[in-house]
């Protein structure tokens, strides 16, 4: 089973916002390391609390929320930004 990445809106939108630089390493890294993998959570951590069910992933300062569901064999992307901003949400 090989995972595929898919983008909601709202996460579309939070890249086109940022810096073309910053939004080609998440994209690339997501690619590189989630796209076309076996376990997606290897990389990744559980979320708790209010986002429990829900991976993150870290990118330098970045971070990437993620829904990882098996049924679909898909990580839905519902939120990327900083670190400082992205738990307010």
């Amino acid at each position: 089973m090989k995972y595929k990445v898919v983008f909601t809106e709202r996460a579309k939108k939070q890249l086109k916002k940022m810096d073309k630089r910053i939004s080609a390493l998440i994209i690339g890294w997501l690619e590189k390391n989630i796209e076309g993998c076996e376990n997606p959570r290897i990389h990744g951590k559980g979320l708790v609390e209010s986002r429990a069910g829900q991976w993150r992933y870290r990118i330098g300062d970045y971070r990437v929320i993620c829904e990882i569901q098996d049924k679909e064999i898909i990580v839905l992307v519902l939120d990327v930004g900083h670190r400082r901003d992205i738990y307010d949400k």
